[in-house]
């Protein structure tokens, strides 16, 4: 696969500055989203009611407007109080270990062949970066950012 690095703003000062673009071919993006369509079925239809990111139709305002409901109905609540924390996760799943990943899709019941069928198709993949007519020497990754579609499938159904 070849990785074309896109800058993100104007005004490129570092590496960054820079989002990685995978070169995909339209037959595999095409049999990426039936497999997980596939998956999709074989899942329990909601894992968790107050996860948010990565599902259609939610976003971060439902994520605030939800905790703001749920703190004001326990402060109701007499001598009670409320202490948050708000941490950016925004990075948090641009690196997935494929191994826990295929450990999560296990425990959620999908089936052992197609587990295998993932784990082999993410791991040991080569990779290379083009930019203009340079492309660098190949080499093999176990992880990264073609992880992320297969973890945002699991994280939200």
């Amino acid at each position: 696969m070849t990785i074309v690095p896109m800058p993100k703003k104007s005004a490129v000062s570092c590496l960054n500055d820079y989002r990685p673009i995978a070169l995909t071919p339209i037959v595999m993006k095409c049999f990426k989203r039936l497999v997980l369509r596939h998956i999709k079925t074989q899942l329990p239809p909601s894992l968790d009611p107050l996860q948010f990111a990565y599902c259609p139709n939610r976003s971060t305002d439902d994520a605030i407007t939800t905790t703001l409901h749920l703190t004001f109905i326990h402060l109701d609540n007499k001598d009670s109080y409320v202490r948050m924390l708000f941490i950016n996760f925004s990075s948090a799943f641009n690196t997935i270990i494929p191994q826990y990943l295929i450990e999560k899709l296990s425990l959620l019941g999908l089936n052992t062949s197609l587990c295998n069928w993932i784990l082999d198709f993410l791991a040991g993949r080569p990779q290379s970066v083009q930019t203009g007519n340079s492309i660098s020497s190949t080499t093999t990754l176990s992880t990264g950012d073609r992880l992320t579609d297969w973890f945002k499938t699991t994280s939200c159904l």
